[in-house]
């Protein structure tokens, strides 16, 4: 597999929406939204194999001190392939001396971020207004 994992670099409408369709997440439905939140995030880390864009992951933050990870999928037919440890450790190389880094994880995402060194913070627990349908 010829895997090469890239910052900020362009991504496609099209590109987009047919990786967060194939992974079932409902901002696949709000496609000009969805473009411009990536488009404007603080890092965005882009996996491709042989040009076709297979993984995303995409990083909020201020800069200096707290990042926040809300994106990162992977085609379902490359999962499993190291493809989400190469983005992340892409976006450890930007904020793996931060004070704090945060994510939201659910199902079998869980055990993938516990892998990658993330963990439950103490008695803290997720709360959001949210207004999708997939979670």
């Amino acid at each position: 597999m010829n895997l090469g994992i890239s910052l900020n670099t362009p991504i496609k409408e099209d590109e987009i929406i047919a990786l967060y369709s194939a992974n079932n997440w409902s901002s696949a439905h709000k496609p000009k939204t969805l473009l411009a939140a990536l488009r404007n995030a603080h890092t965005l880390v882009v996996a491709r194999v042989e040009g076709k864009l297979v993984g995303i992951t995409n990083a909020i933050s201020d800069g200096h001190l707290v990042v926040y990870y809300p994106h990162m999928l992977v085609l379902p037919e490359f999962q499993g392939q190291g493809i989400g440890r190469k983005m992340m450790e892409a976006m450890q190389e930007v904020y793996g001396d931060f004070h704090q880094q945060m994510l939201t994880a659910d199902g079998k995402a869980i055990e993938f971020y516990k892998k990658s060194g993330f963990s439950k913070a103490g008695q803290t627990e997720s709360m959001w207004i949210y207004s999708g349908d997939d979670h």
